[in-house]
């Protein structure tokens, strides 16, 4: 039971990520990727508030946690169960990504751009 509720909750989530993902005049897939590096940047200079470091934090370690190595041993010895907490995480982090990045482009959009001073030549 508890599988098949987690499996309800995963594909819910990935449906609204990817709902609001591919609304027309959204932003494309291939710009919400280039706009991660920025995001970041952004979000650890505290430029962007929209984000917090904590929250970005748990976004890297549910990336460090879909992919890493050690996480192998449960899947091996719970079978779907194992999986099943993958999924859940994988979930979790489009929504977010998906959210985050909607954001943060329109953020991008509406913020005033710093004006950058540049020393010009001084007139005696």
């Amino acid at each position: 039971m508890a599988t098949a509720r987690s499996r309800v909750v995963v594909l819910t989530t990935f449906y609204r990520a990817a709902r609001i993902a591919m609304r027309p005049g959204g932003p494309s897939l291939a710009s919400r990727i280039s706009s991660l590096p920025r995001l970041v940047r952004e979000t650890l200079s505290g430029r962007y508030a929209g984000l917090t470091t904590g929250r970005l934090a748990l976004m890297a370690l549910a990336v460090a946690y879909i992919v890493s190595p050690v996480d192998l041993v449960p899947e091996g010895a719970l079978l779907m169960l194992g999986l099943a907490d993958d999924a859940m995480v994988l979930g979790w982090l489009a929504a977010a990504l998906v959210n985050e990045t909607e954001s943060f482009l329109d953020w991008e959009q509406t913020a005033p751009t710093p004006v950058s001073t540049v020393p010009s030549a001084v007139v005696r």
